[in-house]
Order: structure tokens, then C-alpha cells, then sequence
């Protein structure tokens, strides 16, 4: 259960840092908001794209598993 309250307020996070940030951007505060994308996207290669990958691959390997061949 914690696992997916920690999740679920760092992806929160995530999602309300990326839009200041392109609201940064509309109101000409341009250098604060690449800024701020260049950090979200090192933050997703440093420590979340792992994840992500292993969750793909897991859930390719599920569902190839659970499809059967009828012949």
C-alpha cells in the first residue's frame, strides 16, 4: 500500500512541476522553465525510467503467457 501512495504523490509531483513549468514558458520566464524541464527529464532517466522499463517488459511477459495457441 505504500508502495503506491509514494508512487502516486511523486507522479503528482511530476505532473504539477511539468505543467509550472510550461506555464513558466507562456508567461516568458523561459529560462525557469527550461530549467525546470531539464531537470524533470534527468530526474526521469536517473531514477524512474528503470521502472518503467521493467513494468513494460513484466507486462509483456503476462500477457504472451496467458495467451494460448489453439490449433
Amino acid at each position: 500500500m505504500f508502495n503506491w501512495i509514494f508512487a502516486l504523490i511523486h507522479f503528482f509531483l511530476y505532473l504539477g512541476l511539468t505543467g509550472y513549468a510550461v506555464y513558466s514558458l507562456t508567461k516568458g520566464r523561459w529560462a525557469a522553465s527550461l530549467l525546470l524541464l531539464a531537470f524533470l527529464a534527468a530526474y526521469y532517466f536517473l531514477v524512474l525510467h528503470q521502472a518503467v522499463i521493467k513494468e513494460i517488459n513484466r507486462k509483456k511477459k503476462k500477457s504472451a503467457g496467458s495467451k494460448k495457441i489453439s490449433r
